[in-house]
Parts: C-alpha cells; structure tokens; sequence
C-alpha cells in the first residue's frame, strides 16, 4: 500500500489533543467531514428507543507490518455473536459522557486498553442494529502509544489481534459471506479470522473513505460457517448484499 507509510511521519493535530495522527490517515480524516449514515447502512436510525453503544475502530501502526486495527473475537461459548470477530465495545453506561467514554471503558474491560494511549479522533454516524435495538456509535481512534492488549474475560473475549490494513485490503483476502438467511454481505478473511457482519461493513466504508480499497471480485461467495453464525440482521442491515453495509 503506497499510500501508508511504514512508518509513522508528522501529521495533523486533532482537536483537543496534543499528538499529531501520521499523514496516511488524511484522507480519511478529510472524508469522515462528510460522512453520513447512508456511506454505513441503508437503515435509518431512529431518532428514538434503542440501546445506546459504542465499539473503539482503533488504528495503530507497526513497525514491520504498518497500519492496523484492532479487533476482538468474541468466545464460542456466548449466547450471542459466539465466535465473531468485532471492535472493543458494548452497551452506555450512565456515567459515561459521551460514545467514546463507553468505547474507551469498555475496551479497558474487554482487552485492558490505556484510555491515554489512545487519542480519539472522530464519532462516527449512529448505526442501528434491527435485531438487538441497539444504536451503536464507532469511535475512531489512533493508537499512538501501542502496547500489549489481550483477552481480560476468556468467557467472553477468545483472541485479540491487530490486523494489518494492507491485509485486509488484499484482494486475496475479501469475500462476501451466505447467511442461512439468504443475507450476503462483506468479509476479510485474514489471519484465520473471518471477519463479517456490523464490523465488516464498517471496515469496508472506512476502507473506501480513505482510498485505500483495492479491486476485489465481488463475485466471491462463501457460506457462513455455522458456528458463531448470528441471524442475518445482526450485521446491521436487513438487505441482501454487500451495499446495505457501504
């Protein structure tokens, strides 16, 4: 990816922080201005009732393998999502102040995350999940102090990684997933992680926001494994295809 450095070089300074994020991250940045709930899902967001959530899309970089995200997989043994890979994140307390105190917090319980590692640089557009009633907020972050994470709860939280975007933009690597619903929608698969659902569409709009998707044949179906597998409208949309979640 020639557009992402492989190392950190000066950017520009966030509102409010005091560290500058590293160039690559530009355009992104330049694009989330404009960013609407439609560049996510096709759902409206209800201005009223739903659960309020938040999930950290924490970008960092490496030294080796350049810039990444940061991902949980969910354990196989929960009720819901069981075996999904997702973004640190849950449901608003009410002493959180806003969508990243959750996104922060709930990191720190998930993955042991330094909220001072982390300088928050955008909310994104309110999502709705039909299925479970909540409106989740991504918090996009940079990671500018990385340090080691890993699973907090083993009964809820199997494995962490941070995986690298020039993975996860390989077209070697992206597919779109069959529910046994019929619902079709985005994948990475990467690092034996197949990631889908809510968090593959959200990486797939940032991908594209920032420019750095390359062409991929959509035309690559696989059906969801079973194991794990969520109903259809839990990927945050109630269409049939990938578009629902871009």
């Amino acid at each position: 990816m020639s557009e992402m450095p492989a190392s950190v070089s000066p950017g520009r300074e966030t509102s409010g922080a005091s560290r500058p994020v590293p160039d690559w991250l530009d355009p992104l940045l330049d694009r989330l201005g404009t960013a609407r709930t439609e560049d996510f899902t096709q759902l409206r967001t209800p201005d009223r009732g739903g659960r309020e959530s938040a999930v950290l899309v924490l970008l960092g970089e490496d030294a080796t393998t350049g810039p990444d995200v940061l991902v949980l997989q969910r354990a196989a043994t929960l009720r819901n999502h069981a075996g999904q890979p997702a973004f640190p994140g849950g449901a608003a307390d009410p002493e959180d102040a806003d969508a990243a105190a959750t996104a922060l917090r709930e990191a720190n319980e998930e993955v042991g995350l330094d909220p001072s590692s982390v300088t928050v640089l955008a909310q994104l557009p309110r999502l709705w999940i039909p299925v479970s009633d909540f409106v989740v907020t991504p918090v996009l972050a940079w990671w500018h102090a990385p340090h080691p994470v890993d699973s907090r709860e083993p009964a809820e939280v199997a494995h962490v990684a941070r995986l690298p975007i020039a993975e996860l933009v390989d077209p070697d690597n992206r597919v779109r997933v069959r529910h046994s619903s019929g619902w079709v929608g985005p994948a990475f698969s990467v690092r034996g992680m197949l990631v889908w659902g809510f968090t593959a569409g959200v990486l797939a709009a940032l991908l594209d926001m920032g420019g750095w998707t390359r062409p991929w044949p959509r035309s690559r179906v696989i059906d969801l494994p079973p194991v794990g597998a969520s109903p259809a409208p839990s990927a945050g949309t109630d269409e049939v295809d990938e578009s629902a979640l871009r």
